[in-house]
């Protein structure tokens, strides 16, 4: 592809080459470049491109618009389908979407996402899984499914089982967002750059490898919050249960504590017990394509789950922030009902790291 290769500004996913540079940028800057399931195989056939274009020696992936890089998958849309449809749209969206993730996390070009502004969900798919990671002091980055009764997803599980102590189990049930310092912190991001200075990082990739190109730009990142935190946080988040963390959360005696149990109090019990489950899983799994296809099965289980569906509506679509989940505290998700959320799914898994073994089928 080549600089000439551009297509319209209508388009959702917009790419372009400069010099040893291939830019993808995001492209619905009114649904904050959401990602639907046209964007994913789009940015795929790119990659596929570019990986065999010996001219084309870095990545860039950028969003358009002045929020962020990407508020996440296209959330309406799995709404309908699991409300109103079968799930297999969903379904489908995801397969491709999980792929596209280990994709770029595999990738043998350097892989350079800008993540400025918000990035949250499926965002971070696309961007937290590539080799070199850009936060600014603008940055706000979060997994926050439980929020709307669903799981952290497109890897993030084992991006925050690898996080320090239990950051990421704090992070999984909370859907807290973070800023560079923190996702710096976190493992979720490299390299600190001001805001003000991607546009001559942009341009200085055009010509350069990206390690001299970033020596031009990369800056001291701010403080991480979190880490004043690291004491409590640990303390709480290594709980064997979702009642007890809240119970430890309680007793702390920190105002952040307190307001960390109020959030997991008002999240889908469901969702909230499900998280805590598959990032201690991820934790065991290994690489991330047995962790995507662990993922994989509870998206897909949670489609046929009450709260997904309500979660979204009071969230995005009627948006009172009312959502009443069923069942409606932590008491009643029993173990049995969260362990059913990762039971194979025969011809329909996803594959990516071959068959299931016995031992993870046993979990």
């Amino acid at each position: 592809m080549s600089g000439t290769d551009t297509p319209a500004a209508a388009d959702p996913v917009l790419l372009h080459t400069d010099g040893r540079a291939a830019h993808i940028t995001l492209n619905r800057p009114r649904a904050l470049n959401a990602l639907n399931h046209a964007m994913v195989r789009r940015i795929d056939q790119a990659l596929t491109a570019w990986e065999h274009d010996p001219a084309v020696r870095t990545v860039v992936i950028t969003g358009a618009g002045e929020r962020g890089l990407c508020a996440g998958g296209d959330i309406r849309v799995v709404h309908d389908d699991a409300r109103d449809g079968d799930g297999t749209a969903s379904a489908a969206f995801w397969r491709d979407e999980y792929r596209l993730n280990a994709r770029i996390a595999r990738y043998p070009k350097p892989y350079v996402a800008l993540m400025d502004g918000i990035v949250m969900g499926g965002g971070v798919g696309v961007s937290a899984h590539g080799s070199v990671r850009v936060v600014t002091e603008r940055s706000r980055i979060a997994m926050p499914e439980t929020g709307i009764g669903f799981v952290p997803d497109v890897g993030g599980t084992y991006l925050l089982a690898l996080a320090p102590g239990e950051l990421g189990t704090h992070l999984a049930l909370t859907g807290t967002s973070v800023t560079a310092g923190d996702a710096l912190l976190c493992g979720l991001a490299d390299h600190f750059v001001p805001s003000a200075a991607l546009p001559a990082l942009v341009a200085d990739l055009a010509g350069l490898p990206v390690r001299e190109a970033l020596a031009r730009h990369v800056q001291p990142p701010p403080p991480a919050e979190l880490t004043e935190r690291r004491e409590w946080i640990d303390a709480c988040y290594r709980a064997d249960t979702v009642e007890e963390i809240v119970r430890r959360l309680l007793a702390v005696g920190d105002p952040a504590a307190k307001e960390a149990a109020g959030t997991l109090l008002a999240h889908s019990p469901t969702a909230v017990k499900t998280t805590l489950a598959s990032v201690r899983r991820a934790r065991r799994l290994g690489p991330l394509e047995r962790v995507l296809d662990q993922e994989y099965r509870v998206s897909c289980a949670l489609l046929s789950a009450h709260d997904l569906v309500e979660g979204i509506r009071a969230r995005i679509i009627d948006k009172d922030r009312d959502p009443h989940w069923s069942p409606a505290t932590l008491a009643e998700v029993t173990d049995a009902d969260v362990e059913r959320f990762f039971a194979p799914l025969g011809d329909r898994e996803l594959g990516l790291a071959g068959p299931s073994t016995a031992a993870e089928r046993a979990w």
